[in-house]
């Protein structure tokens, strides 16, 4: 049986103290430029003290066109370097790794943000987005790796490359959204190229001893459950991440698509042999039990968002407590500014519904 807080040995070397990661959340707290604020800082710092073995900064835009909601954290200029540098000293002073996620919008970064018409791999015309040229396409590759040099710069230890949830990455796996012509599009092989150039770029420039993840979701935007295990299991093969994460909404559901049904989603993957690879996965992770559920099936380490939210010690009370239950919703906002969410994330929280007292 697993320990909670067991340690793990990461490819590159590092080492989590245990099996809890925080995920990356949108919480619209920094500032518009950007540049980390005094409020974002608290709400990560407090998750850090807290107990995460992981602390992983929300979706951090790598182009200023990738720019996907009002208020994100920033990792595309070195003018976020200062503020990022003082997040990570603060984060590892509590032994948990900093590990930045790497974002960019695509056909989802709204225009009244960027200002400008939004990109994606092929044209879209639900969302108004422009197909990328092919030398565009190059230089978002390159900006991926730049900002995970940046991020190292940052003294982060780590990044997680965000392919999930019909951001960029991901439209460029999606055979519906992605009809380019060339060698990013077409055949999976060609639609999952970047994510494995941008792999490459990284532990390239950033060295064995940097931590790279890799995020990915199996369903919806148009991605097909078959082709996102075809492209964990390459991944896998080449041994160049330390872990993959797998975001699935819900870990205990059945697959949409009725060929896979037969074993539920989370088996899809707990199923494959993954090496040396790590695999973490997220979806529906909101108690003791339930994270002690997902350890008992081959996963390495839960990857916790709304839990975390309502206690940011989540980690020292399962830890200390398996059968931990949190909260009851809805929660007051006196409850939240606590756990140290600001008044803007407090106001983004409302926007789910049931979750913060009316």
């Amino acid at each position: 049986m697993k320990a909670l807080n067991d340690k793990l040995t990461f490819s590159s070397g590092h080492q989590m103290k245990n099996r809890f990661m925080l995920a990356p959340l949108t919480n619209t707290q920094s500032h518009e430029d950007g540049v980390l604020s005094d409020d974002e800082y608290h709400w990560l710092t407090m998750r850090a003290q807290g107990g995460f073995g992981i602390t992983m900064s929300c979706a951090s835009h790598v182009q200023d066109i990738g720019k996907g909601f009002p208020g994100q954290l920033g990792i595309f200029d070195d003018k976020h370097i200062d503020g990022l540098t003082k997040l990570t000293a603060e984060i590892k002073k509590h032994e948990s790794l900093a590990i930045a996620q790497l974002h960019h919008a695509g056909m989802r970064s709204p225009i009244e943000l960027i200002n400008t018409q939004p990109v994606c791999p092929s044209d879209d015309s639900n969302t108004g987005a422009r197909s990328l040229s092919f030398e565009e396409v190059i230089q978002l590759r390159e900006d991926f790796i730049a900002a995970a040099v940046r991020a190292k710069k940052s003294g982060y230890q780590g990044v997680e490359i965000h392919g999930a949830h019909g951001y960029i990455l991901s439209q460029f796996l999606s055979s519906e959204i992605n009809r380019r012509q060339d060698e990013y599009g077409g055949s999976n092989e060609n639609r999952s190229r970047i994510i494995f150039e941008i792999v490459e770029g990284i532990r390239n420039n950033c060295g064995k001893d940097f931590v790279l993840g890799v995020r990915l979701s199996p369903e919806g935007f148009g991605l097909k459950l078959g082709e996102i295990k075809e492209v964990c299991e390459e991944l896998i093969a080449l041994n160049n991440i330390d872990f993959l994460d797998m975001s699935l909404w819900d870990s205990f559901k059945d697959p949409n698509e009725e060929e896979h049904k037969g074993k539920n989603l989370l088996q899809h993957f707990t199923d494959m042999d993954f090496g040396n690879t790590m695999l973490t996965v997220a979806g529906n992770i909101r108690s003791g039990e339930s994270v002690m559920k997902i350890l008992e099936k081959d996963v390495d380490f839960v990857t916790v968002g709304r839990a975390g939210i309502l206690h940011h010690d989540f980690p020292k009370r399962v830890i200390a407590d398996e059968g931990f239950e949190p909260i009851e919703l809805p929660v007051s906002k006196e409850h939240l500014t606590q756990e140290g969410l600001s008044e803007t994330f407090i106001k983004y929280m409302q926007r789910w519904q049931g979750f913060v007292e009316e």
